[in-house]
């Protein structure tokens, strides 16, 4: 993309543009849809640029959602990093047991970081001789 063709500008950040939600809550679906297509900032895509878009992968959705580096997410939930980078990408799928942590992590994250911080805990802790 060219410079030129390109505009640039700042908002201020202590006087944000302001957006009146009620005008657009008060338009029907097909109102919206039209004014969608005949914004000439935004047209809508074609089938060829849909074609050609990629998906974010659920797990790298999930993981930008926690706000999360790969790094971090990896070390916080004991995924090995190579195989998080693999999934995100695509290039191997997730194993049953590996989609249902996934599926807890996206449902309750404190809760498996806690269970595993409390697994690495005890892991610690020096085994005692029963008397």
């Amino acid at each position: 993309m060219k410079d030129e063709n390109t505009i640039t500008f700042r908002l201020d950040p202590n006087n944000p543009p302001q957006t009146d939600w009620s005008k657009f809550d008060a338009m029907t679906d097909e109102e919206k849809h039209a004014a969608a297509l005949s914004d000439p900032d935004n047209p809508p895509l074609t089938e060829e640029q849909l074609a050609r878009a990629r998906r974010v992968s659920p797990i790298k959705a999930l993981r930008f959602r926690l706000g999360f580096t790969q790094e971090v997410f990896a070390a916080r939930f004991q995924i090995p990093l190579g195989t998080l980078r693999d999934w995100e990408r695509g290039a191997r799928e997730p194993d049953a047991a590996a989609k249902v942590l996934l599926r807890v992590i996206a449902r309750n994250p404190q809760a498996v970081i806690q269970a595993l911080e409390e697994e690495e805990d005890r892991q610690l802790e020096p085994v005692r001789d029963p008397e």
